[in-house]
């Protein structure tokens, strides 16, 4: 049976000249990455902060682990960060913040990801009369559960403003900033600037098997060091997973995420044109959400489009999410389309 998975792009597999870097390695480009020895990693971590914009770049397994050791830097025990109330960190990232670096979370909400600016205010204020501080603000961009909306850098200038007035940090989850860098056509650095320091991902459009990379100053990302070693993020010859990562930030790979963005709006035009009682989002990158009637069991209609081959994620009770990536390509949406075609009319 053909199989279209549209779950995650973290399904993303490696391409071609990848395996070629890979297969390029010998012992002489590996080392102990715990004592800053391994070649392909350092080259790596050049690579992304230059690329990005900052002093320095770490690289770190996850995006997770990567906003985790970011927000441990950035804070003490005690101290208090203000999220999105969707964002990734809150709604996915298993209370790293709390349990781990002993943060207190708080929540605010948004339109599309862009906060009020006075809801924030409030929240500071009243946080003065209280025995917590707080010290970071996180955005995140593409917002994944916002559809892959695009927090514009005028918006991230606004909010790097605010958060000095107020001498607080600004941390970017940016799991997808080439996205939205892409879905813009400007430089990534445009978004990066406006922030005290970035993750980003390499495993998910990038197409690489693990890891992300964290950014920032040289000070902020020696205290990340350290703080990725005491999460157990210390790694020894992890050039052999790095060096996929330098063909992933090759210009020419970032800008392939454009192809994404087309199959992504090719699907949404297609499930509008199937006239059935739900909404979709207009994408601005490569995530699809269509909303569904609170009477319709959304379970079921997962189930149906994964016994056809179409693999989709049920993000709540009502919104189903689509994601195209790399090995998505245009016949493989019309393919589903099709699919849905078929199956959906009957299912509402």
């Amino acid at each position: 049976m053909r199989i279209i998975d549209l779950r995650s792009d973290t399904f993303t597999k490696p391409n071609d000249k990848m395996w070629k870097q890979l297969r390029s390695l010998d012992n002489s480009n590996i080392g102990d990455d715990v004592f800053g020895e391994d070649p392909t990693v350092n080259a790596l971590e050049e690579k992304a902060a230059k690329v990005i914009g900052k002093e320095a770049a770490l690289y770190v397994t996850s995006g997770t682990q990567g906003n985790l050791v970011s927000l441990l830097s950035h804070t003490n025990r005690g101290d208090t960060i203000l999220v999105e109330e969707l964002s990734h960190i809150y709604q996915n990232e298993l209370s790293g913040a709390t349990q781990i670096a002993g943060l207190e979370v708080k929540t605010y909400s948004s339109n599309k990801g862009v906060p009020n600016f006075e809801e924030l205010s409030d929240l500071i204020e009243n946080d003065k009369k209280r025995d917590s501080s707080i010290k970071v603000i996180c955005s995140e961009n593409t917002h994944n559960y916002h559809g892959g909306a695009i927090i514009r850098p005028n918006v991230l200038k606004d909010l790097h403003k605010f958060v000095e007035k107020y001498e607080l940090k600004l941390h970017l989850d940016g799991a997808r900033i080439f996205n939205a860098a892409v879905g813009l056509n400007i430089p990534v650095t445009k978004f990066s600037k406006e922030v005290d320091s970035v993750m980003f991902c390499l495993s998910k459009g990038l197409s690489c098997p693990v890891g992300s990379l964290v950014a920032g100053s040289k000070n902020f990302i020696s205290k990340a060091r350290k703080y990725r070693k005491m999460v157990g993020g210390g790694m020894r010859q992890a050039g052999i997973i790095a060096s996929f990562g330098l063909v992933a930030l090759e210009i020419n790979w970032i800008q392939r995420l454009e192809e994404d963005h087309k199959n992504a709006k090719l699907l949404a035009k297609g499930l509008k044109n199937l006239n059935l009682p739900i909404e979709v989002n207009n994408p601005e990158t490569n995530i699809v959400i269509i909303s569904i009637p609170k009477e319709i069991r959304i379970g079921k209609i997962v189930r149906k489009l994964s016994d056809a081959g179409i693999l989709a994620f049920n993000i709540d009770k009502q919104r189903i999410r689509f994601v195209t990536h790399f090995g998505i390509y245009k016949d493989d949406i019309e393919y589903a389309l099709e699919k849905m075609e078929m199956l959906l009319p009957d299912l509402f």
